[in-house]
């Protein structure tokens, strides 16, 4: 089938790649098929999420585990019913970044993840019940904090590490 889209102009997809919110996503309610889309930047991780029906819901979408390698979510029943998630294996967890005039103040939505099941193309977007993280999380500060503590005892010149003895 070919998709017309607001960013990519047309693109030919398959059913297969059609991945059914059975509620939509907060804002597009009444749009309930999406379909991942790779970024044209190669070593970037962001990819898109593209609205099948309709073209105007597009999200840029980046893996949370690469912005916060102690992101966590736990998935009560309902949500591993309504999903039919039978492994973790079987799961992807996106979250929406919002990209400003400044890309130095992108942010991503750690708040409210979607995951997918990648075996029956079902996909949810969640709310965490939890104060750890936030719905503005600034992605530049955070991998900047971590590639700082990365180097920490590190002489970038000469790459040797000091013991502090």
């Amino acid at each position: 089938m070919v998709l017309k889209t607001r960013y990519f102009g047309e693109l030919e997809i398959s059913e297969e790649q059609v991945i059914n919110f059975k509620h939509g996503i907060p804002g597009f309610e009444n749009v309930k098929r999406f379909v991942l889309i790779d970024s044209d930047e190669e070593g970037l991780p962001f990819k898109w999420i593209q609205g099948v029906d309709e073209p105007k819901p597009a999200f840029v979408i980046v893996d949370p585990f690469v912005i916060r390698r102690d992101y966590e979510i736990n998935l009560n029943d309902e949500v591993l019913d309504e999903l039919e998630i039978k492994s973790q294996s079987d799961v992807l967890v996106f979250c929406i970044v919002v990209v400003p005039e400044d890309v130095n103040k992108m942010t991503v939505n750690l708040q409210a993840p979607l995951v997918i099941n990648t075996v029956n193309r079902k996909g949810r977007q969640l709310i965490l019940d939890t104060d750890r993280y936030s719905v503005r999380h600034y992605i530049l500060e955070e991998v900047q904090g971590r590639e700082d503590k990365d180097d920490a005892g590190t002489d970038k010149e000469k790459g040797s590490v000091h013991s502090h003895k």
